[in-house]
């Protein structure tokens, strides 16, 4: 008897549900991914919430129950596609579109349904997915790292990024200082509104993507789709392999989504993004217009400044920043945001440290 099947019989499995993805797409396609889960009704996280809150809502978000074998329909622009689930219950969509979209807001919704009767008595599960689409006047975009690049995670010390993960939350991690406004900065680049893209890419499971997401809306990050990977299984779009080709498989459909556009390209010294980045650049020759790194291991310093040398000789600046502000400056001197913006970054950054003295 099947996982799924059991949990029917027993009553553990009694409502499920469809966790989109955020999607992107350009004049031809749309693409996301997403996932059919049972239902574990996995609240919002408050300020106050006790650490063995935290752990519990983190723990439903890893012990999941997978629906496999069912169909999903998608639903845009009049046109209806079908993708059926794997054993772990994702599902991907590459929508083709008759026609280019003509819309003054990027952001696009596709309506998904569960086809299949999973559980008896359920009305099907309806949500919507919102799909990226850049207009006409977007600039550049950014991809960026999410853990240690954005928010502290320990990454490279297996016990404190436990720690963190499971008993904080998305009002408890804070992003580095200044990140969230420096980000928006870019984000509306010099027409003074958000315009310019961003994509974020981490090693972290799409078991925290509801995590992420919540954390983005709390601190104000620009809204990106969110590229993570699946735990346990090898796939050519869940790549679980090694944290270098699943982040140069991620950029890499980026930049062949998203091709008529330049990108800033923003990491940390921690574990391989400097590596990643100059990959990117020998196999996207003018695509990328400036690397950032920040610098949170000391040890690393030397190889990566070698590997700035090297993707220097590809006429691509890198930058090892120590904090925002340094970041902010040099994008204001090569005209990328507005120079108006680097006091609100800077009243941040103080907003931030003290918010994250008084969480310690």
């Amino acid at each position: 008897m099947s996982k799924l099947r059991l949990g029917k019989k027993l009553g553990f499995i009694r409502s499920v549900m469809i966790m989109p993805y955020h999607g992107f797409g350009n004049g031809k396609e749309l693409f996301f991914l997403g996932r059919v889960l049972k239902d574990r009704g996995i609240s919002i996280s408050q300020l106050e919430d006790s650490k063995w809150r935290n752990f519990k809502r983190m723990y439903k978000r890893f012990m999941t129950w997978e629906i496999p074998d069912a169909r999903v329909e998608a639903t845009f622009d009049g046109i209806t596609n079908s993708a059926t689930t794997d054993d772990e219950g994702y599902f991907e969509f590459r929508i083709e579109l008759p026609q280019p979209i003509i819309s003054q807001n990027p952001w696009q919704k596709v309506r998904l349904v569960l086809a299949d009767k999973v559980i008896n008595g359920q009305k099907p599960p309806v949500v919507y997915n919102d799909v990226y689409i850049p207009s006409e006047n977007v600039g550049f975009g950014v991809i960026s790292d999410i853990d240690d690049t954005i928010v502290p995670t320990g990454a490279t010390k297996l016990w404190d990024m436990l720690k963190t993960t499971f008993l904080g939350n998305a009002h408890t991690r804070v992003p580095f200082p200044g990140v969230a406004a420096f980000y928006q900065a870019l984000s509306k680049g010099l027409v003074g509104r958000e315009n310019n893209p961003f994509f974020y890419v981490s090693s972290s499971p799409w078991n925290l993507y509801g995590f992420l997401r919540e954390l983005m809306n709390t601190h104000n990050l620009p809204q990106g789709p969110l590229m993570l990977r699946d735990i346990g299984l090898s796939r050519e779009y869940f790549l679980a392999g090694s944290h270098i080709k699943h982040k140069l498989v991620q950029i890499e459909r980026v930049f062949d989504i998203i091709s008529d556009i330049p990108f800033i390209l923003v990491g940390d010294s921690g574990q391989h993004d400097a590596e990643i980045y100059l990959q990117v650049i020998k196999n996207f020759p003018g695509r990328v217009k400036m690397v950032y790194i920040r610098d949170v291991d000391p040890s690393s310093h030397t190889k990566v400044l070698k590997i700035a040398d090297e993707i220097r000789k590809l006429d691509v600046e890198m930058m090892l920043v120590s904090d925002t502000i340094e970041a902010a400056h040099h994008a204001v001197s090569k005209g990328w945001i507005l120079e108006e913006d680097i006091a609100h970054i800077g009243e941040e950054k103080k907003e931030d440290e003290n918010l994250t003295g008084s969480l310690t």
